[in-house]
């Protein structure tokens, strides 16, 4: 297998905000890529709003601002495309992560325009619901289901969030049981998610115990097996997953065997078992510095991907597979 990496800045020259973090990104119908972050003075800053660009031909878009309120901190966003054409760009709003709330905002334009922000779930009080970090798959019975994961109290747990409607309503599942390391219940945030067969479910997620973490589904998301640890290394920071039309998976992290450690390499894994075993596809970037939280998505024999790059920009990489 021959990986071709082409990368580029999504803002090259002037960036709208001091620091920027946490992409999300989807490709349209028509060809065109939408990616969006939050971006602000720095991270928990009341001046963080949601952002977002549209790359086309003639490359990137200047970014377009999405708030809620101009005075409280906006986190997380992530992308879907409904079949119908629609976007839904999720985004998290709260002065805590503990007890930030969970809103979306949907275009019929390829992400020209926007509809005013509405609350995911009215009146949640319960940490967050719908997409934590990544994005949302369709299985193939048609149920979509978000990858979620709360932080109230500093106990970190996952869950997801079905829905069987087309995302009009959702439904959440109890916590993926989480086992004990070295005597301490194991952290486990922001899942990321694929389906192997129909209705069996998988979801990778990053802990604050050295590994990432996996847990397994056979009813479509309901109902998940206890976690257990995976011998893939995870520096507590974000991960994503992208499942191939041939079957095969690609996993982008800091394979970092360290709690909190540091953020670089980043690189992208490839497994042809259904995450069994892992092999070396790419090291997208080993130099001194954060290239963090990225976001992953197949598109035939391509890869595309957004990531941190040192909290000032956002990279996109597009990774042609032979």
């Amino acid at each position: 297998m021959k990986f071709e990496v082409k990368k580029e800045f999504i803002i090259d020259k002037i960036c709208p905000t001091k620091s920027c973090h946490a992409s999300t990104l989807v490709k349209m119908d028509n060809g065109e890529i939408l990616a969006a972050w939050f971006g602000g003075t720095y991270e928990k800053h009341d001046d963080v709003d949601i952002w977002l660009s549209r790359r086309d031909s003639k490359g990137w878009s200047e970014p377009q601002r999405i708030t809620v309120d101009e005075n409280i901190p906006h986190w997380n966003p992530v992308l879907y495309k409904k079949q119908d054409g629609t976007v839904v760009l999720f985004f998290k709003v709260g002065k805590e992560i503990a007890d930030w709330q969970t809103y979306y905002v949907t275009s019929g334009d390829c992400g020209k325009t926007w509809n005013e922000p509405k609350q995911l779930v009215e009146g949640d009080t319960s940490g967050g619901r719908g997409p934590v970090k990544n994005k949302a798959i369709r299985l193939k019975s048609g149920r979509i289901i978000a990858p979620s994961s709360t932080e109230q109290n500093k106990d970190w747990r996952c869950f997801v969030d079905i829905s069987d409607n087309d995302m009009k309503t959702w439904e959440k599942t109890d916590f993926v049981e989480r086992p004990k390391r070295y005597g301490k219940t194991v952290g486990m945030i922001q899942p990321t998610l694929w389906e192997s067969e129909p209705d069996n479910v998988h979801m990778l997620v990053r802990t604050n115990r050295r590994y990432i973490y996996r847990s397994d589904s056979a009813d479509g998301g309901k109902t998940w097996c206890p976690a257990y640890k995976t011998g893939l290394f995870n520096n507590n920071s974000g991960i994503d997953i992208a499942k191939t039309h041939d079957g095969r998976l690609f996993l982008v992290s800091n394979p970092v065997k360290e709690n909190w450690g540091e953020r670089t390499p980043l690189t992208v894994v490839c497994s042809a078992d259904n995450g069994n075993s892992w092999d070396l596809g790419v090291v997208l970037e080993s130099m001194p510095g954060e290239y963090s939280y990225p976001a992953i998505i197949a598109d035939g024999n391509e890869l595309l991907v957004t990531y941190t790059w040192n909290r000032k920009k956002i990279v996109f990489a597009k990774i042609k597979i032979s």
